[in-house]
Formats: structure tokens, C-alpha cells, sequence
């Protein structure tokens, strides 16, 4: 039997650039499998159902809550996201290492039920940069990015909870500190 894949768990406030790195990461890195979330979010212009999210509605996503198929899952700015046990499962027991974006409070509980779970946290440079780059990606309304920032609070709070924390200052930058933090777990 091989030995089983390991987990990285990713969280950051909106607008910190976790999307960014995670795609530059894995561009290099297609031994890493990536966790497709589902979500009731609507798709935004190039999202592929699949590969970005699995887009459902809010009565399948109650279904899978309610069949336990979802290691975690919770309601964010109005819609629900959840990450289906039977990926991860399915996937480290295969010995492959598997990457997986969530939000905080996601992290925290994917390291309740699988503790030797590496979570890592992307910080933005300040909350004035993160109200600056939520702004400038121009993806919400105006009362959306209040919710986002009001969120980020609560979500800065918990960094100290994570294994590591990346200052995303530097896309390039960050991105090689997670590339070089996974290696090095993984060997």
C-alpha cells in the first residue's frame, strides 16, 4: 500500500491574492492535485464548472450536507461553499498530495479532522492594500466589498493558527515561498 498524500490547506481574506499564487503554483506543479470546492455562487466570467468550482444549486447543495458529503462547509457573502470529503479522501489515499482552498474557517476545521494538515495563511501587506486590490478587481459591489473587509477582520484575527503565513507583497515572492514550504514537506 502507498503511503497516504499529504494536505495543504490554504485560506486568505478576498482580494489577498490566493487565486493568483495558487494558479502559479500549480502551473508548475501538476503532481499537486488541486480540491475542487462546490459553491451556490454564480459563475463569474471565466469560471469552468469542474475546474474552478462545482456549481450547484442551493437544493443539491443541501442534499450533499445533509448524505455528510462535504468535510467542511459554510455559508460566505450569501452563498455556500464545501469541499467534498470523498476529493480528499480519494485522492490521499492514493499518495497524492492534494491542495485545498478554503476559507478560515474551513482551514480550521479540515486540521480538526485531519491534523497532520498543513495550513497556510496569505496575508495582505496591510488592510488598507486589501481594501485597495477588492476595489480594483472590480468582481463585487460595492456592499459586497464592505462584507468582504468586515470578514477580513475576523479572518486576520485567526492567522496565528496557521502553520505558516505568507505576506502576499510580491506575487512572484509568495508564490516561491509556497512552492518552496511544499517541497520541503513533502520530502
Amino acid at each position: 500500500m502507498s503511503e497516504k498524500g499529504k494536505i495543504f490547506v490554504i485560506a486568505a481574506p478576498s482580494g489577498t491574492g490566493k487565486t493568483s499564487i495558487i494558479h502559479g503554483f500549480l502551473a508548475h506543479h501538476p503532481e499537486i492535485v488541486y480540491s475542487v470546492s462546490a459553491t451556490t455562487r454564480t459563475r463569474r466570467p471565466g469560471e469552468v464548472n469542474g475546474t474552478d468550482y462545482f456549481f450547484v444549486t442551493g437544493d443539491e447543495f443541501q442534499k450533499k450536507i445533509e448524505n455528510h458529503e462535504f468535510l467542511e462547509w459554510e455559508k460566505v457573502y450569501d452563498y455556500y461553499y464545501g469541499t467534498l470529503r470523498h476529493f480528499i479522501e480519494d485522492t490521499i489515499n492514493t499518495g497524492k498530495h492534494i491542495l485545498v482552498e478554503v476559507d478560515v474557517k474551513g482551514a480550521l476545521s479540515v486540521k480538526n479532522k485531519y491534523p497532520e494538515a498543513y495550513l497556510i495563511f496569505f496575508d495582505p501587506p496591510s488592510y488598507e492594500e486589501l481594501e485597495k486590490r477588492l476595489r480594483k478587481r472590480n468582481t463585487d459591489n460595492a456592499n459586497d466589498i464592505i462584507k468582504r473587509l468586515e470578514r477580513a477582520k475576523m479572518e486576520l484575527a485567526e492567522k496565528n493558527n496557521f502553520d505558516l503565513v505568507i505576506v502576499n507583497d510580491d506575487l512572484d515572492r509568495a508564490t516561491q515561498e509556497l512552492e518552496n514550504y511544499i517541497k520541503n514537506k513533502i520530502q
